[in-house]
């Protein structure tokens, strides 16, 4: 018997990407009548209601769900609770699938007796510009996000600590719970975390890639990595651990920068090797620049390279530290919600 699937996508905003994302959806190798779709809308102010609901009028097991509380854990709590399906697959809005992306991922859900299985991201610049480049290089490369599987990339299937937009069992979630309504950000890192840690497997499917758009300017970024770093804590907080060594990273990167420089002061030879590693760091950054400005013919990432991975490293540094200190202190998380 071919297992229903749930397809549940959390979404606010999307009147630019989800048309394409619907049509990927339509094109899907599964049985249409063995597939729901779910879009949890946190009550969009763009168009995006409207095109879903074009779509729902004509297609039967298209259903919009309201999410007046906005952000991606309640959506995806209000859309399991509504599904019907004996699989979940978690979607975005933003992204466009490949045609056999849910008959893979339930194909190796089962033979793997995995908990929840996963492709990889192939990112995409929003637009043309250089700047949309570095950020979309940026966000895919291992001197900029370390060795994050689903964005980096995988040569073979393997088990892995966390993957984008899953697909699960339905009853993982009777097993270990929903997702954590107090996480704006890295909810999935969370719940997939609370696999593991309850004998759970998460496996990568590298032969579906996901396009993945990223965002359109360096602000939008700076603030989606601020954010990334700010949950953190929480996120290990509830765990009682921390889910990864490679989140720890940035946040001594920005303390290095500050005690550095401190120190630089009170002894020349700290004042050289920290020079020194800035000048590195630097020399890195400008070298992947060349060779990506070689490649995509944009001169300008040459120095917008070095410029993009310092602004990463430096808001996910600074959000971890901040995160940090709100879990030490007790202090309330929150952000904004839109993109």
């Amino acid at each position: 018997m071919i297992p229903f699937v749930s397809i549940v996508l959390p979404i606010y905003k999307e009147e630019k990407f989800i048309e394409k994302c619907i049509l990927s959806i339509l094109a899907q190798d599964y049985p249409q009548d063995r597939m729901e779709v779910l879009f949890v809308d946190g009550m969009s102010p763009d168009r995006t209601r409207e095109i879903i609901k074009s779509y729902e009028d004509v297609h039967s097991n298209f259903h919009l769900i309201d999410n007046p509380e906005k952000t991606v854990p309640f959506a995806m709590n209000k859309g399991i609770t509504a599904s019907k399906g004996e699989v979940i697959v978690r979607l975005d809005g933003h992204c466009v699938y490949p045609v056999n992306y849910v008959s893979v991922l339930v194909k190796y859900l089962y033979e793997l007796g995995a908990d929840n299985v996963g492709g990889v991201w192939h990112t995409l610049p929003a637009n043309d510009s250089a700047e949309c480049h570095a950020i979309a290089i940026s966000s895919s490369h291992p001197f900029g996000v370390g060795a994050s599987e689903h964005k980096i990339g995988s040569k073979e299937i393997k088990q892995t600590d966390t993957v984008p937009f899953g697909c699960f069992k339905r009853e993982v979630f009777d097993r270990i719970g929903l997702f954590d309504e107090d996480l704006v950000r890295n909810q999935d890192d969370e719940f997939n975390a609370r696999i593991i840690k309850n004998g759970g497997k998460i496996f990568i499917i590298p032969e579906l890639e996901i396009n993945y758009t990223s965002r359109d300017s360096m602000q939008k970024m700076r603030r989606m990595y601020f954010q990334y770093g700010l949950f953190k804590p929480l996120v290990n907080k509830k765990l009682g651990t921390p889910a990864t060594i490679r989140q720890f990273f940035p946040g001594l990167f920005v303390i290095g920068l500050i005690l550095g420089l401190i120190l630089s002061f009170l002894c020349c030879w700290i004042a050289w090797c920290y020079i020194g590693v800035l000048a590195l760091y630097l020399l890195i950054g400008i070298g992947i620049g060349i060779q990506k400005a070689r490649q995509y013919k944009k001169i300008a990432l040459v120095w917008y390279m070095p410029y993009t991975f310092f602004n990463i490293h430096l808001s996910y540094g600074i959000g971890y530290i901040v995160g940090l200190y709100k879990v030490l202190f007790n202090k309330k998380f929150s952000v904004h919600t839109n993109r």
